[in-house]
């Protein structure tokens, strides 16, 4: 069955580029994004890796771990961060789970019916402290994913998880949210002391509360 938001995220034990990971021992009331990649050394995928090891520091701002994943074996992927390094001028500093019997990746649902040779499917998760899926994002083998959307993404799961809001199309850090439509216009004053606009009855803005 494929896993759905609010889900459970499934358990596992396997290798990785830092040793043997036990998913959820390893989440430990930390955020997560999980990532495959259709196998080692390929290109795109070798962007997206330099990119989110020089990210990474922002991840670490917001309390979230990083972890990737991929159908080859440790040795494998030890050999492939070494290019990544050298081409995209980063350290990769997370694992890399390696999942040459794509367990993981059928737990997941990450095989692509329609690719050769059974490969993963470029796949984000984003999971909570609570161990539950909140975002699934695919991607095609054309596309690079973005990361800056992704802690977009994070800031506003990590703002709705805390605050009675939520946000808007397009929202960035430090925009007005939407309050949530739970709470009646004449108790907001003292929910959000920041102040509020009614644009519509079910439609009421406010500054961010967490900042």
């Amino acid at each position: 069955m494929a896993i759905r938001l609010g889900d459970t995220a499934p358990n596992f034990t396997a290798d990785s580029t830092e040793g043997s990971i036990d998913f959820h021992n390893w989440i430990d009331g930390s955020w997560v994004v999980l990532f495959s990649h259709p196998k080692d050394y390929t290109p795109v995928c070798t962007t997206e890796l330099g990119r989110l090891a020089n990210m990474k520091p922002e991840f670490d701002k917001r309390g979230v771990k990083v972890v990737g994943l991929s159908v080859d074996d440790v040795e494998s992927h030890k050999g492939w961060v070494k290019d990544i390094n050298e081409t995209q001028n980063c350290t990769v500093g997370y694992p890399i789970i390696a999942d040459p019997e794509k367990k993981v990746a059928e737990l997941y649902d990450m095989i692509h019916p329609k690719a050769l040779n059974n490969l993963t499917v470029r796949s984000i998760f984003i999971i909570g402290p609570d161990k539950t899926v909140k975002l699934m994002l695919t991607y095609p083998a054309s596309t690079g994913r973005n990361f800056d959307e992704l802690l977009r993404v994070i800031d506003s799961l990590q703002l709705t998880a805390n605050h009675q809001v939520a946000t808007p199309a397009d929202w960035k850090w430090g925009e007005d949210c939407v309050v949530v439509p739970a709470i009646k216009t004449e108790d907001i004053p003292e929910k959000f002391p920041k102040g509020h606009k009614v644009i519509k009855p079910y439609l009421r803005t406010t500054p961010q509360p967490n900042i």
